[in-house]
């Protein structure tokens, strides 16, 4: 038996029925402090001066009594001296004991008020040394109020009755539920998990399965082990689960285990998700590149949230909801992020469209991929109402998460996916398929060439993105992103006329230079105009009729849809007739 298991046994157990007993917590309870709710951002000096080398983490569930327990085992380098470890924990699951380097410190030296964990060392690590800190804690994790919108745990049952549990933690971050450093490029190198679980019941989680352990009163132990795990991507998934399992033969030549976990009495249903994965895979890996976990698995599961990208164990709650472009759309979403947030994480949450925008994208080039031009444009333009521009998408510092998503802390939210998947429309078409699909590709393993073995995850930014179309396509795009992404108004397009002369010209938020191309169909006959300086004129009889980007190609200012806008936002709260 694992010795970090063998150890929370001891120190950490309590009695485990099968079935919650007593009246849960409420949700939003127990209450987060401001410090728990802050999730990226400029971190402390501590944490940056630390590689984050591996990271064994052992949890058992109480469902009886609604309690989480755990031991963490954390290994870290110093790139910078350090006398002291600060680690973000929420103070929800108190700490009962640490030993640092396998010497047990005494009660007292360390603290935890506020949700972030200050352990003084027993000795400075200079540069280059290495540090171990077993970290044992456990108590009542902060319920979700509405997952995975809002974070914490979920604690649920299944129409039998069983235990149906899950966490999600991209918001508020990992240390909801286990000691980390909630920023992206905290991520630990390695994580190796240790899921103790009432009789009956099953835990997937990330990566590789190590084996099941059975426990002398009927317990399990699901041990797993994932590489480079983004920070938000660990998830304890516990259900009476059935599983369905089958081997993908990638065009790279490897072969990728593929699982969904659903709950029993919807194995038709199941089977039909399940039938998705193989050209979902394949679509992904003939547009883009190699599955970025395919030494490890493909894996989803029922959730009793809607959905999150929790690297190799996609949650899934989408109720198998049917749809007009003939596949699940949130599975085919969150299975993007495998590429989009877990193979390419944003350094900051500042260019968090990196995730989103892309994943955004990536349903309607599936549609594209799969029928043709009309769904493509379908399903743009099911987007395009979406699009609030109230805030620029990037505003250029390190910022939280929920400076992103909240717009009372000034963030885009819902633009970082349905504005940054239009850009990446427009942009798409500006420079060409190629070119585009080079600079995704770029992006998402940092080559062009990527192949099983030769890449690893990565973390990425929109400075660095400019770089991969400046690379590409030979041309500064500055002024492109300057507007879509640092600008919150749209371009706007104005036309005008004297006789037979057709005059456009841009006008951009910022003032700045714009020169986008944009096609006419004259009557019929398309043209592309250069737009050069922003503006051109060209002699077109009056009596033509001229349509102005026929196709949708480019984002740009639309009266129609902020007059929709605003009578939508006038119908909410009136009563219906």
């Amino acid at each position: 038996m694992n010795r970090i298991l063998s150890s929370l046994i001891a120190v950490a157990f309590i009695p485990t029925a099968a079935a919650q007993t007593g009246t849960p917590p409420a949700k939003g309870t127990p209450a987060l402090t401001e410090q728990t709710k802050v999730s990226g951002g400029l971190r402390p000096a501590e944490q940056t001066a630390l590689t984050f080398d591996r990271a064994d983490l052992a949890f058992e569930l109480h469902p009886d009594s609604y309690r989480l327990t755990g031991v963490a085992t954390l290994d870290f380098i110093a790139k910078a001296p350090v006398a002291r470890l600060v680690i973000d924990l929420d103070h929800n699951l108190p700490v009962t004991a640490i030993a640092i380097d396998g010497v047990a410190l005494p009660a007292g030296r360390w603290s935890n008020p506020q949700g972030q964990l200050t352990i003084p060392l027993p000795r400075p690590l200079a540069a280059g040394g290495k540090v171990s800190a077993r970290i044992t804690y456990g108590g009542t994790p902060h319920v979700a109020v509405r997952a995975p919108w809002d974070d914490g745990v979920v604690w649920s049952k299944t129409p039998s009755g069983a235990t149906w549990f899950a966490t999600t933690a991209e918001g508020y971050g990992c240390d909801l539920f286990w000691p980390c450093f909630d920023f992206p490029e905290g991520e630990p190198g390695s994580v190796t998990l240790h899921i103790t679980v009432p009789k009956g019941l099953k835990a997937p989680s990330n990566g590789r399965l190590l084996g099941v352990d059975t426990l002398p009163d009927g317990r399990t132990t699901w041990n797993w082990r994932t590489d480079h795990p983004n920070t938000y991507a660990i998830a304890l998934n516990v259900g009476p689960y059935e599983e369905i399992a089958g081997t993908y033969k990638s065009r790279f030549g490897n072969a990728i285990p593929m699982f969904y976990w659903y709950l029993p009495g919807e194995k038709a249903k199941a089977e039909k998700l399940f039938a998705e994965f193989a050209p979902t895979l394949d679509f992904f890996e003939s547009m883009i590149g190699p599955y970025p976990f395919g030494n490890e698995k493909v894996g989803v599961v029922e959730t009793p949230h809607k959905g999150m990208e929790h690297q190799t164990i996609n949650a899934y709650g989408n109720g198998y909801a049917k749809a007009a472009e003939g596949f699940d759309w949130l599975f085919q979403h969150e299975f993007a992020h495998e590429w989009f947030a877990n193979q390419l994480t944003a350094a900051n949450w500042d260019d968090y469209w990196l995730h989103e925008g892309y994943g955004t994208y990536m349903q309607p080039s599936y549609g594209e991929w799969r029928e043709g031009a009309a769904r493509y444009a379908a399903m743009m333009n099911g987007q395009r109402g979406g699009i609030a521009n109230r805030v620029p998408i990037v505003r250029g510092r390190v910022i939280t998460e929920e400076e992103v998503y909240e717009a009372d802390k000034g963030g885009p939210g819902l633009d970082i996916y349905n504005k940054g998947s239009w850009m990446l429309h427009t942009l798409r078409w500006a420079i060409g398929d190629k070119a585009f699909w080079d600079v995704t590709r770029l992006a998402v393993y940092g080559r062009l060439d990527p192949k099983p073995g030769n890449f690893v995850p990565r973390f990425g930014s929109t400075t660095e993105y400019e770089g991969f179309v400046a690379r590409v396509t030979g041309k500064d795009y500055r002024w492109f992103f300057d507007v879509y992404l640092r600008q919150a108004a749209l371009p706007d397009l104005i036309r005008t006329r004297t006789g037979d002369t057709l005059t456009l010209e841009w006008r951009a938020p910022g003032n700045g230079p714009f020169p986008l191309p944009i096609e006419l169909a004259i009557d019929g006959v398309r043209r592309i105009l250069p737009m050069t300086d922003g503006r051109a004129a060209l002699n077109v009889p009056a009596s033509a009729h001229v349509v102005i980007d026929p196709d949708a190609r480019v984002l740009r200012r639309s009266i129609a849809i902020e007059e929709m806008q605003a009578w939508q936002s006038g119908q909410q709260g009136r009563p219906a007739k």
